[in-house]
């Protein structure tokens, strides 16, 4: 019983900690175009990301208004351009401002820079490299779109990965799919709200029926293949749905207001734990899973959407960050059930630990939704 405690100790730890870094994926947009005489560059920052290094809120008042933005903007200026830098092979090209603004993206307000590029002697651009926001968060992403020659590029770029190979002629296929396809796996796993949902999923395959229990310590004699046929029906599901809306999202065929998704996002864990012990929904955990999948696909998308409009490489993108999303589910998946079914031999896991997970996930999920309707703008 000792070991099982520590398990259920470090559990909580994880989820606690989880919870103190969740937070919707933050995401700068850039759009590289060469198709006309003068090469430009455009990039898009949030404005709840600038003001983590810009004094926005002058008053304190928690409200961005124009006039401070306004004031704000020689400063937001000066930020964009020491983290943006377009390259000729080893010389630096220069930014040009003509053009200063805001922008809105399916999340929210976006500050919005546009520069002319100049490159020495009239040099063609070889690369870019984004570094905004990195050293203040470690989950931002600078998501590139390069258009040249009638073609287009999408990119990623990362703490890890900062800087974009160009040739002006649009970029592989195969390096498009795999960037979004890493980005897809990483989206799940430092996704906190799907990951919470995923751990809320599996339990029920791992939980022992009265008529499945023997003897006083309540031992399961449910054997192992059942469990995980149950799971594999529970993850399909999932699986399923939000590959659904996730699609129609991407594509443009749905897309409704990401912040209110991130508030049903949130609800719909708490029901789902709630749903463990007072089934509103029934016991049929896979259709409870394809129902609130449906929901999450549309928050996966929210990345998606605004970076991949109108270009040649959205399926293949789409293709790429839906089976990242896939192999990312998969592995948490194959990490978490093997630690549960081993706890779920004591007794005490179900009376104890099974309660306690959802108590916690239940309050986590609750205060999501809480600061996230907080933050919805006035109507």
């Amino acid at each position: 019983m000792t070991v099982l405690t520590r398990l259920l100790c470090l559990g909580v730890l994880i989820v606690f900690a989880s919870a103190a870094q969740a937070h919707k994926a933050s995401d700068g947009f850039v759009y590289l175009d060469e198709s006309g005489e003068t090469p430009s560059v455009r990039v898009d920052l949030a404005l709840r990301d600038l003001a983590l290094v810009v004094p926005l809120d002058a008053n304190a008042d928690q409200q961005i208004r124009g006039r401070e933005l306004s004031a704000a903007r020689p400063e937001i200026t000066r930020y964009i351009e020491s983290g943006l830098s377009v390259h000729a092979g080893d010389a630096t090209c220069a930014l040009n401002g003509n053009a200063w603004g805001l922008t809105r993206h399916s999340d929210g307000p976006y500050a919005s820079a546009r520069y002319q590029i100049a490159c020495p002697d009239g040099a063609a651009i070889t690369g870019l490299t984004y570094t905004l926001l990195f050293d203040t968060d470690s989950l931002h992403r600078g998501l590139l779109q390069h258009t040249a020659g009638g073609q287009e590029q999408l990119a990623v770029l990362s703490p890890d990965s900062p800087r974009a190979a160009l040739n002006g002629e649009g970029g592989s296929m195969l390096g498009t799919f795999l960037d979004f396809l890493w980005q897809g796996v990483i989206h799940l796993v430092l996704g906190y709200d799907h990951v919470l949902f995923l751990i809320v999923l599996i339990l029920p395959a791992t939980m022992v029926r009265r008529s499945e229990q023997t003897g006083d310590r309540g031992v399961a004699v449910r054997r192992l293949w059942d469990r995980l046929w149950e799971l594999g029906g529970i993850i399909t599901a999932f699986t399923v749905a939000h590959s659904i809306t996730l699609g129609l999202a991407a594509l443009d065929v749905i897309r409704p207001p990401i912040t209110w998704i991130e508030i049903i996002i949130a609800l719909s864990i708490a029901m789902a734990a709630i749903n463990l012990f007072f089934p509103l929904f029934g016991h049929k955990t896979w259709r409870l899973a394809f129902g609130f999948g449906l929901i999450h696909g549309f928050g996966f998308a929210s990345v998606l959407g605004d970076l991949t409009s109108g270009t040649s490489q959205k399926v293949l993108a789409l293709a790429g960050f839906n089976l990242g999303v896939e192999a990312g589910q998969l592995a948490l998946v194959a990490l978490l059930f093997p630690v549960l079914y081993a706890m779920s031999r004591y007794r005490a896991y179900q009376r104890l630990v099974v309660p306690a997970i959802a108590l916690i996930v239940s309050i986590i999920s609750l205060n999501w939704a809480f600061e996230r309707f907080a933050s919805l703008p006035p109507m």
